[in-house]
């Protein structure tokens, strides 16, 4: 859990990185409607709960640096006991004080009448635009109310700077809180995943594998999948966002399962490809021992100063060296990886940034370079191979195998930490824990 000093050191942070006399504006994130008066779950704002893990929708954060009156100032729902009959508990601006640290806290009715006040005269306004339209619009209303008082009894507004990029350095570095919850999402994910291969048989249908594995979420405490599971039978492994999960497990084919739970606002992202009735074909497994390899040789470009890109390049010599093995490819490994010859085999590249969101805030290049590691950052490590069921150029003993292993690591001071390292990676251990 994070602790309401470590909210309140996040937010000292980021005030330090704004320029004078400027204000920074982080809106909840709006409620969706499934239908009619049905909403979805409602998923808060990562931002906003990385700076005070508030939980409600109907809330704006400010931060005003230096504001002798306080510099949290928070809008929320007010108090409501009909609503919170029909809907569930609010904290009211009471609670954003007493519960989250806001230095003052006003209904969020009442913001029309007081947030203008707080951005007039500012000279910078920093804000994430694009995020939710309605606010924006919103926000966009008072900012040319403001500045159509320029030259009569107002002082202009100045210029807006967008937000998420001080926020995206932020969150890419993982404090220990962060750290363990990271590791907890991941234990959890992991054990989903050996519950998945444990039940696994043929006959039954992807879903309910992906049954298990959300069943597995949920009684660990998670509060449910970071992203929609993808549980992919046989060619269905080959399309990358497969989220149907409506397919019959067949005797010989593959199933991959790509799928991580939330837990306490922090994802895992696991993803491990198995043989549905326990015994890997020699086909599968010469696909399969490709992409271990090369997940392992891209670990081992992942250690503090090391760039971002080493990984990925060392996964895609590993795939095109072992597909000019099988036979796959043809021609000289150098040149194919010259000329993309893989990617019609591995289409999308070997990790991502991990946190709050299964791709996570933080840039990838700094200054037009690759940025290197830094001890804290968390990432995927997903290498994959994808072999079309109707790809003419390649042998129909290879048709419809799509592999893929996925991995979350930590950057740690000498290397790295395996966080998803309790569900089994290797053949042989996975068809032991099958049987």
């Amino acid at each position: 859990m994070i602790s309401n000093r470590e909210y309140v050191a996040r937010r000292r942070d980021l005030m330090a990185m704004m320029e004078d006399n400027s204000i920074a504006v982080i809106a909840a994130a709006p409620e969706r409607v499934r239908s009619k008066n049905t909403l979805y779950p409602f998923k808060q704002s990562t931002n906003l709960s990385y700076l005070c893990g508030f939980p409600e929708p109907d809330a704006v954060l400010l931060l005003i640096p230096n504001r002798q009156q306080g510099e949290f100032v928070f809008f929320c729902r007010d108090k409501d006991p009909l609503r919170e009959t029909w809907d569930g508990y609010r904290q009211g601006p009471n609670g954003a004080v007493h519960n989250f640290g806001a230095d003052d806290a006003f209904p969020i009715d009442d913001i029309d009448d007081i947030l203008p006040g707080l951005l007039e005269g500012k000279n910078r306004v920093y804000y994430s635009i694009g995020k939710d339209k309605k606010f924006d619009r919103q926000l966009i209303t008072w900012v040319d109310d403001i500045r159509d008082k320029k030259g009569s009894d107002g002082q202009s507004l100045g210029e807006f700077i967008d937000l998420e990029h001080l926020l995206g350095e932020m969150r890419l570095i993982k404090s220990a809180a962060e750290i363990k919850l990271l590791r907890k999402a991941g234990d959890i994910s992991a054990r989903a995943h050996c519950r998945a291969m444990q039940k696994c048989r043929p006959g039954l249908d992807e879903f309910h594998l992906q049954a298990e594995i959300e069943h597995e979420f949920m009684i660990s405490a998670a509060t449910g999948p970071a992203y929609t599971s993808i549980v992919g039978g046989g060619k269905n492994a080959c399309i990358l966002h497969y989220i149907e999960n409506r397919t019959k497990l067949r005797s010989g084919d593959l199933v991959l399962i790509d799928a991580g739970c939330e837990y306490q606002n922090y994802a895992a992202d696991i993803t491990r490809t198995f043989p549905v009735n326990g015994k890997f074909t020699a086909c599968q497994a010469a696909i399969y021992d490709i992409v271990l390899a090369a997940q392992a040789a891209a670990m081992q470009k992942i250690a503090p100063g090391l760039a971002y890109d080493l990984a990925n390049r060392a996964a895609m010599g590993v795939i095109t060296q072992g597909l000019v093995d099988l036979g796959i490819l043809n021609g000289d490994v150098d040149e194919l990886i010259a000329q993309g010859a893989y990617r019609d085999f591995y289409m999308h590249n070997v990790s991502h940034w991990l946190g709050m969101d299964v791709h996570d805030v933080g840039d990838y290049k700094i200054d037009n370079r690759w940025r290197v590691y830094e001890p804290g950052m968390v990432l995927t490590v997903e290498p994959g191979i994808y072999i079309a069921p109707n790809n003419g150029n390649v042998d129909e003993k290879w048709h419809g195998i799509g592999v893929r292993i996925e991995d979350d690591l930590l950057v740690t001071k000498n290397g790295y930490e395996i966080l998803t390292d309790a569900v089994p990676r290797e053949r042989q251990q996975i068809e032991q824990l099958m049987a």
